[in-house]
């Protein structure tokens, strides 16, 4: 298959290492959480000595809390350690880069949420695990990483961006869609009549799905898998989504610095890719140590989402031993601001989930926030006046008198070419 041929030839040059990581992924996928914690406890104290010896930021940060990388003994030890955030990555960059010399490196940049612009370099071996992470992934799903797929990744182009992205795409079997004219439309939902799965930007797959089933487009469209990445994706979603590919969306959660955190399995379940990543929930927040990248280390990094783990006793139907993160609740670090009182910027995850599991109204939502003491929640579904009501009562119950709030439904911002953040605040 020709496909396949130019898949994996460009996967040769690019990522040398990957065919090794994916075999060993394909084992590491049945082993026993004995064996996957054993495993993180060598790949830590691997990393530990490391950093201290490479890095000039690790071995003060060491040496200022006097441990030492002998010190961890148990993956608990870890905690001995202290965590670091996005700003010490931006302002001790250079000291983070590991003075060793690696056969090849990436550039890797992100602006984040902060706006704080990130660039790093990644070493060849990181760069292949966390791609064979999520090949391994897409396996669960019957994939293949060379079948016909489409991508949901931005479309505002010049005209030179937008020649090499086709010729980029091209090479890795992708399509996407660069407007949402009739036209170009059309054409794009023909072509996911041959495609196996689609990816990218949660609220571009629903904003798709929304107008294939409008149009009527999807008579002959069945995907193996709808993968949404790097936003949040609503239960009032799946419906849509259900009804244009045929399957739900599922979740892959990680970022460019920390690399793919976790998985959904077939089964619903978000499994940690712990060969990976060390996880730890520290009230309420996610700490990830990369226990892969050598060349830019991230020991005890505060990721910037508040989480919560399964019990670590909560077994998969899949089978699959990996430990599992139950709820991603909001980012950390936003506040909302009533007349007298601050709120965690997660209360709006709880008021639309509680209106989920009690009421059965999965909506599709974004607050803002103008002023101190003012909220405007704008819902994308038409609302009775019950359901209104009902929405009203929730918000009351977290913010009482403390907050002025308007209601607007049936609300659908324009398509924005970024990330949707489910709260913007103005304060």
């Amino acid at each position: 298959m020709l496909a396949k041929m130019i898949f994996n030839l460009g996967q040769r040059l690019r990522n040398p290492s990957i065919a090794s990581w994916l075999s060993f992924l394909e084992e590491s996928d049945r082993w026993s959480i004995e064996q996957l914690e054993g495993h993180q406890l060598q790949q830590l104290r691997e990393l530990l000595d490391f950093a201290y010896s490479s890095t000039a930021f690790y071995k003060e940060q060491f040496d200022a809390h006097a441990i030492e990388p002998s010190d961890i003994k148990t993956l608990e030890d870890i905690s001995k350690l202290p965590t670091i955030t996005r700003k010490d990555l931006v302002r001790f960059n250079d000291a983070i880069h590991a003075d060793a010399k690696f056969k090849k490196t990436f550039r890797a940049a992100t602006s984040g949420s902060t706006g704080d612009a990130l660039v790093f370099r990644r070493d060849e071996r990181a760069d292949s695990f966390n791609r064979a992470a999520i090949f391994r992934g897409y396996s669960w799903f019957g994939i293949q990483p060379w079948e016909r797929n489409g991508y949901f990744w931005g479309f505002d182009f010049n005209f030179k961006k937008k020649i090499r992205t086709k010729v980029l795409d091209a090479l890795q079997n992708r399509f996407r869609i660069f407007n949402y004219e009739e036209k170009a439309f059309k054409q794009f939902a023909k072509k996911l009549e041959k495609a196996s799965y689609i990816h990218g930007y949660s609220s571009a797959v629903y904003h798709t799905a929304k107008l294939i089933n409008e149009k009527g487009l999807g008579k002959g469209i069945q995907l193996k898998m709808v993968k949404g990445t790097s936003e949040k994706i609503y239960e009032s979603y799946q419906d849509e989504v259900k009804k244009a590919f045929g399957v739900k969306m599922i979740s892959e959660y990680g970022a460019t610095e920390s690399g793919i955190v976790a998985f959904e399995c077939p089964e619903g379940n978000m499994h940690i890719n712990m060969e990976g990543v060390l996880v730890e929930e520290v009230e309420g927040e996610i700490i990830i140590t990369n226990l892969q990248m050598k060349s830019f280390p991230l020991i005890r990094y505060k990721l910037g989402d508040h989480v919560t783990l399964a019990s670590k006793d909560k077994e998969c139907p899949c089978g699959r031993a990996h430990h599992i993160i139950e709820e991603i609740t909001g980012r950390v670090g936003l506040d909302v601001y009533g007349i007298e009182k601050i709120y965690p910027s997660f209360t709006f995850y709880y008021i639309f989930k509680n209106l989920g599991n009690h009421h059965q109204l999965k909506l599709t939502y974004q607050v803002v926030q103008p002023a101190k003491g003012k909220l405007d929640f704008y819902v994308e579904e038409t609302l009775s006046e019950r359901e209104q009501m009902l929405v009203d009562q929730e918000i009351e119950k977290y913010f009482g008198n403390d907050m002025q709030t308007t209601l607007t439904h049936d609300h659908t911002s324009s398509q924005q070419k970024k990330k949707k953040k489910s709260f913007i605040s103005y304060i």
